[in-house]
């Protein structure tokens, strides 16, 4: 087992491949989708077991709007599901959970789950669990700079750490990509500025506890320099 020192303190993951993962083995979508849930919520247990502090998980992108209506009516219904009845288990494990991205674009349902989900685990302390959900980086610095500009800031007083202050999660310190696929895809552009990037080859549903240690062994031995 690593010591924390050696562990990333803002995790974020980009679960990539359950529709390919389904596809490959003649499964239909739905399929992929309901698999992949289901190791999310055993990642979330390994990394908490080790030590992250911050993880965020890139479940839903803006982009994926533009999905098959059934598909997305599907993942919107796995979401529903997800913050519903993980809600305990979030409160038994000391996890705040907190949901990035423009959630008005859900049903009201999810909103008012997601709502119920956040306050009760708003105390939290062991660890934040974001999900990005209708999530998109641009529009997240969107948001940020339209925040900032409703405060009527004069333009020579915004810094980047001003905007930093805006955004709805902090810098991250490793991201891992499953899927084979080798980009961000609009995930924390801003908060990846000086991340590690680690890329998977196995589809998200196949992702294990030892592929995740593989990427926390890898971070651990880079050496950040953040530009210097």
């Amino acid at each position: 087992m690593k010591t924390k020192t050696t562990i990333p303190e803002h995790l974020g993951i980009i679960l990539d491949g359950n529709r390919r993962w389904a596809q490959e083995r003649g499964l239909s979508p739905f399929e992929g989708h309901k698999k992949g849930l289901e190791r999310v919520k055993q990642a979330v247990k390994w990394c908490g077991e080790r030590g992250v502090k911050i993880l965020t998980l890139f479940v839903f992108s803006t982009e994926n709007w533009k999905r098959p209506a059934k598909e997305i009516n599907y993942i919107m219904k796995l979401a529903l599901w997800a913050v519903r009845d993980y809600l305990e288990e979030l409160k038994k494990a000391d996890i705040q959970l907190r949901i990035i991205g423009d959630r008005q674009k859900c049903a009201k349902a999810l909103q008012d789950e997601i709502t119920r989900a956040e306050n009760a685990t708003k105390n939290n302390k062991a660890m934040i669990l974001n999900f990005a959900l209708s999530y998109g980086g641009r529009a997240e610095i969107t948001e940020a700079v339209k925040k900032i500009i409703s405060k009527k800031i004069p333009a020579d007083k915004i810094t980047e750490k001003m905007i930093g202050d805006n955004l709805w999660t902090s810098d991250l310190d490793l991201i891992i990509r499953t899927g084979k696929e080798q980009r961000i895809s609009n995930f924390l552009i801003w908060q990846a500025a000086y991340s590690e990037l680690y890329f998977s080859p196995k589809y998200w549903p196949d992702f294990t506890e030892t592929d995740l240690d593989a990427a926390l062994t890898e971070y651990a031995i880079r050496k950040r320099r953040f530009g210097k």
